[in-house]
């Protein structure tokens, strides 16, 4: 909803003569002086094959660009998302020469100061960010092995999915299939989102875990893990994940390896609030887990972040929220956008977090998601991690909050037993007990 910010710039030649602007695709050699015409660079390449060129400092104490040496740029295809390096000259338009290009994340390139050699990481979601070294940036041998050990454990795989979403915008997304998927089954899947993550593709996922669903555990566990890109229409930020997710997750299921009847979803703030709206609109998940999520945009608006003490008004007005006015120039949006007043159609179990430092989401928000779910009966459980923040970071609660999404999704996906926190709740003087022996 506000205007579209600079795409940065790529660095000056000496004395200031020139400066390197970048547009969405592409870069520009521009006179500040504003003398002579500017140089598209790359003369329309990145534009014409919806790739991305961006300059590459092979030299961190270099202050300037040198106009005698060729111009290092990398390069990444929004498509197929594959990366790589290419080779360009200032002072001059013309396609760049392709060094190297491949379905990898090339990554942290350096030259040597005084030789020809060059230093990289490579990287794909099965492939560890080990250093590669060469004296030609095509031609490089991987000279580390710092993470032996995950040849020991399965992976899965990675790969990337294409729908429309309901306005017929062609979209993207990851698929994350467990090691040894059969085609022929039917598996549980879990969906995680936020704007646009299909970008990381080629990225190597250490088996972590915390308030977000890593895919490389929840596949051990049997799950298959989506991750949908979403577009927006200003004013409509949950319709418009709506329309680009369940239709995504529809393609799937036409595919016939995914159980219909066991669909989770979840997202973590963003991506909570999203979650939120989408169970209100569908009963297609049997699970859901909204973390650190705005219900109820009126009064969400009227606050502040409590960790910048900014007005939330902005963010409502001109940025990720997506409204485009004020409350008052639009109230209906603000009311259609909330899922607090949708809450009565609402057919999916949740599992939520709300902790009570958080400085981005007010954690009000979730009381009154918690209690508007024990208003209407509906089958709700909050979790609060007192004095922790929106992002929860004391260990014992990174590994609870991990633990209790795969429980939930255990037991709402899988027919696993339900734990006693399930059952029974916490009562208030046993809170935190089970973590005392967790580091």
């Amino acid at each position: 909803p506000d205007s579209r910010p600079p795409y940065g710039l790529g660095g000056w030649t000496k004395d200031d003569a020139r400066v390197l602007v970048y547009d969405r695709y592409d870069v520009w050699e521009v006179d500040p002086a504003g003398v002579a015409a500017p140089i598209n660079v790359t003369a329309g390449a990145g534009r014409a094959k919806d790739v991305t060129y961006r300059v590459v400092n092979l030299d961190s104490e270099d202050r300037f660009l040198d106009p005698a040496e060729p111009l290092m740029l990398r390069a990444f295809d929004n498509v197929s998302k594959a990366s790589g390096y290419v080779q360009g000259k200032l002072g001059a338009s013309a396609a760049p020469t392709v060094l190297v290009m491949g379905a990898k994340n090339y990554a942290a390139l350096q030259k040597a100061r005084k030789a020809t050699q060059y230093l990289m990481t490579q990287q794909t979601y099965r492939e560890f960010p080990d250093l590669w070294t060469g004296s030609s940036i095509g031609a490089v041998a991987k000279i580390s092995d710092a993470n032996p050990q995950e040849a020991q454990y399965p992976r899965g795989t990675v790969e990337l999915v294409n729908w429309f979403n309901d306005d017929g915008v062609p979209l993207q997304g990851m698929l994350y299939k467990p090691e040894g998927f059969d085609p022929s089954k039917k598996y549980p899947m879990v969906t995680y989102f936020y704007e646009r993550l299909s970008d990381g593709l080629h990225n190597y996922v250490a088996p972590t875990g915390r308030n977000v669903v890593n895919p490389l555990v929840y596949n051990s566990l049997g799950y298959l893990v989506f991750m949908p890109d979403i577009v927006y229409t200003d004013g409509f930020p949950g319709p418009s994940a709506a329309k680009a997710i369940i239709p995504g997750i529809q393609a799937l299921i036409q595919k016939g390896f995914v159980d219909p009847k066991k669909l989770g979803v979840t997202g973590q703030s963003w991506g909570g609030y999203q979650t939120a709206y989408l169970i209100t609109v569908t009963n297609m998940f049997a699970a859901a887990v909204p973390n650190a999520t705005v219900v109820n945009m009126t009064s969400a608006y009227g606050g502040i972040r409590w960790q910048s003490g900014l007005l939330r008004t902005f963010q409502y007005e001109h940025s990720q929220s997506r409204i485009a006015g004020s409350l008052w120039q639009y109230p209906e949006r603000f009311i259609e956008n909330s899922p607090l007043f949708k809450l009565d159609r609402v057919t999916t179990p949740v599992l939520f977090m709300a902790n009570d430092n958080d400085g981005a989401v007010p954690w009000y928000q979730g009381i009154e998601f918690y209690g508007a779910m024990r208003r209407l009966q509906k089958e709700a459980y909050l979790v609060v991690y007192n004095g922790d923040e929106h992002n929860p970071t004391k260990r014992a609660n990174q590994k609870d909050i991990d633990l209790k999404m795969q429980q939930f999704f255990g037991a709402k996906l899988l027919g696993q037993p339900e734990p006693d926190w399930m059952k029974y709740g916490i009562p208030f003087l046993k809170k935190g007990q089970d973590q005392i022996n967790r580091k």
